[in-house]
């Protein structure tokens, strides 16, 4: 999250440091980091109360809190914990893998463009689940397994062209990105050949939408997150390392394509599990690590905050979405995609005058 674990002397940094009484390991700690990370959080308990009273039947906050603390009606409780809850759980978890996501490439790429829907990770599970859904006619679950699969071979398409005795930033980014439009053509094509009743499904699916969701949904990407993100906390030290370049991670002893495929790996699941729970939801990866970074000020990847926001802008997207249009459920991918693309269009000029300051 908000600290980073290391032996004494390996990297510099800002912050705090206490060691800690077992195997005298010292532990960084940043005031600002954790007071925006207990901040957004509070931001994200809002949201929830106003994501699950939202709906065509609204219930008042203080009627919500009561009923998530085991009291209100029974038709409160129904509405609330069968039909409303799993749907801001699922907004919560995606957003939260999708923030986390987006901060490990942001990161190994050291480029703000370094976004998994950006380079063709994203793409890659959509085309496979619409390959799914037109060509095999699988179920809800043979969809979910399908992207994630495509997800996973997209990465591993991807980082095997840009390996030339070693993964750069650059050229991962521009493979990505011609890959991610090769994949939406395919997904295009797929479309194109499929019946009526087909194409609205695979629409449906990979406009990005969180309506209709239950526990069933919720458990998978629950049980996923469970065993990705002590893996992400695992390696957060590493990816500090790491972005500080590859020789200096080698003078700190890092075994740097080791880590990076670890963590390209683990990165890559967690936007496979999102993409799988929504469908795929654009601008979250993108922006969120971006806002975070800015917020916190910090110097690494700061993974814990990214995680945060994104299910802070994933939730309060999906919460936006009802509010504005009370009269049709809009999927939230309609409503993060517009805000991406403006969003998109700021950090391309900006990165642009960067290049010509």
């Amino acid at each position: 999250m908000s600290t980073t674990a290391h032996r004494p002397g390996t990297v510099p940094g800002l912050g705090r440091t206490v060691r800690l009484p077992v195997g005298g390991i010292v532990v960084r700690i940043e005031p600002r980091s954790i007071g925006v990370v207990l901040v957004l959080t509070a931001i994200l308990l809002v949201l929830l109360v106003l994501a699950v009273g939202t709906g065509e039947f609204s219930i008042p906050p203080g009627e919500v809190i009561d009923t998530l603390l085991g009291g209100g009606d029974q038709s409160t409780r129904f509405i609330i914990e069968t039909l409303r809850l799993p749907r801001a759980i699922t907004a919560i978890l995606v957003g939260a893998a999708l923030g986390a996501s987006g901060a490990i490439f942001q990161s190994l790429t050291r480029n703000p463009l370094g976004s998994p829907d950006i380079i063709g990770f994203v793409q890659g599970a959509s085309a496979a689940a619409v390959f799914e859904i037109i060509v095999i006619g699988g179920g809800t679950f043979a969809i979910a397994a399908g992207s994630v699969v495509g997800g996973l071979l997209t990465a591993v398409l991807v980082y095997g062209l840009a390996y030339r005795g070693g993964v750069q930033g650059y050229r991962l980014i521009l493979i990505g990105i011609g890959i991610s439009a090769m994949l939406v053509a395919t997904t295009d094509f797929l479309l194109s050949r499929s019946t009526l009743e087909e194409a609205q499904v695979a629409n449906i699916w990979i406009t990005g939408s969180l309506n209709g969701r239950g526990w069933e949904h919720v458990r998978p990407v629950a049980a996923a997150m469970a065993v990705l993100l002590p893996l992400v906390a695992l390696l957060a030290g590493p990816l500090r390392m790491i972005e500080l370049g590859d020789d200096a991670a080698h003078a700190l002893g890092v075994n740097v394509e080791r880590t990076r495929l670890a963590l390209l790996v683990v990165g890559v699941g967690l936007c496979a599990v999102a993409t799988a729970s929504a469908g795929p939801i654009v601008f979250v990866a993108l922006a969120a690590p971006q806002i975070s970074r800015r917020l916190t000020r910090a110097a690494g990847p700061g993974v814990g905050a990214a995680l945060v926001m994104g299910a802070v802008l994933l939730l309060g997207a999906d919460v936006a979405s009802q509010k504005i249009f009370t009269s049709t459920q809009l999927p939230v991918g309609v409503m993060t995609g517009a805000a991406g693309g403006v969003y998109l269009i700021w950090l391309l000029t900006r990165e642009w005058r960067k290049g010509t300051a």
